[in-house]
């Protein structure tokens, strides 16, 4: 029996073979829509020239509806940014974060989207006031819970109390599951080891990250194993990461409307070896979620050194795993190469 849960793509899984021009967005949107995800994730930034400084042409936004509609897919989300520090020695003032806000709303409704991110980063005050553009332009704005930061944080829950409050449902939470880091992920330990870190400390980083040794012990241990530049840094990872409960997002399924799947690997065999997706998808089907799970690539960065990440590959695999945990029969698989 397959799942309510339907599979996306943030585009910013496409980020090198974007940038390097070897993917327009038509190509972006088709390798999706093959792969049978359909759900269409974008960071305006990448994906619209100007954005948000100049705006966005009225042809390239003809150009997005046409590829959507000719590839049969879902606009999703717009993942929004908000400068609050664009000014030297001084914050955005509020009125102004507030109108920017809006604008990505306006834009997000422009695109078809369901929904916008708000960068985690933004105060609660913020998104609740600007709430009633949102309810008037039928987008939700979604504030990604992406680690350090988890359900249980003091800042998320400021969020939790200030949307409750403010009696809107269109304030919510985007969960990243990169909070649900189970294990050191495999390639980060590799891009340390060729950045010079000593095998044992490597060693040693990844084994106190699986008995979930608090970060500052790490970091101790770590100088006076003779530890400098790369190997603090290998250490000060668990800083920023950590194993948190994928049952934490039940007590906000009402306010979870998207996923960021979150992935740094996924092997030959469809495992993403750092993350449970098996237990995250079954505690999404537990809390009755009916929305997507886009994939996000976030590989690419701690490989790139050593060999030219293949995102489209690493896609593929994320959506055939996703597939089989959602009860799917047919196998994703891609019919058009993408030229080198």
């Amino acid at each position: 029996m397959s799942s309510a849960i339907k599979r996306g793509v943030s585009l910013y899984s496409y980020q090198n073979e974007t940038f390097q021009g070897k993917m327009s967005l038509e190509d972006c949107i088709r390798t999706s829509a093959e792969l049978g995800a359909r759900g269409i994730e974008i960071i305006g930034e990448q994906t619209f020239w100007g954005w948000p400084e100049y705006g966005a042409a009225d042809a390239d936004v003809d150009n997005w509806h046409r590829l959507i509609a000719q590839y049969d897919c879902v606009p999703v989300s717009h993942d929004f940014m908000l400068d609050y520090k664009r000014y030297k020695g001084r914050e955005m003032p509020f009125e102004e974060q507030v109108a920017s806000v809006r604008n990505d709303i306006d834009f997000g409704a422009r695109l078809g989207m369901k929904y916008i991110r708000a960068l985690v980063s933004i105060a609660p005050e913020v998104l609740v006031a600007a709430a009633p553009h949102a309810e008037e332009r039928g987008i939700k704005i979604l504030i990604e819970v992406h680690a350090p930061l988890h359900f249980d944080h003091p800042w998320i829950i400021r969020h939790a109390e200030a949307f409750e409050k403010s009696g809107s449902d269109a304030l919510g939470f985007l969960p990243d599951m990169g909070m649900f880091l189970f294990a050191f992920p495999p390639v980060w330990k590799e891009r340390f080891l060729r950045l010079g870190v000593p095998q044992a400390i490597a060693d040693y980083v990844v084994k106190a990250y699986e008995d979930r040794v608090l970060s500052e012990y790490v970091i101790l241990n770590v100088q006076q194993m003779g530890g400098t530049g790369p190997a603090i840094a290998m250490a000060e990872t668990l800083r920023h990461n950590a194993a948190f409960e994928p049952k934490r997002m039940l007590d906000h399924m009402s306010r979870i409307h998207n996923i960021h799947g979150k992935f740094y690997q996924m092997t030959e065999d469809y495992v993403e070896p750092s993350i449970p997706y098996d237990e995250i998808v079954k505690v999404l089907q537990q809390g009755g979620f009916q929305g997507y799970i886009c994939s996000e690539y976030e590989g690419n960065r701690w490989i790139e050194d050593a060999e030219e990440p293949n995102s489209v590959e690493q896609v593929r695999r994320q959506q055939v795993m996703l597939a089989r945990l959602l009860g799917e029969t047919e196998v994703p698989s891609l019919k058009t190469p993408i030229a080198a």
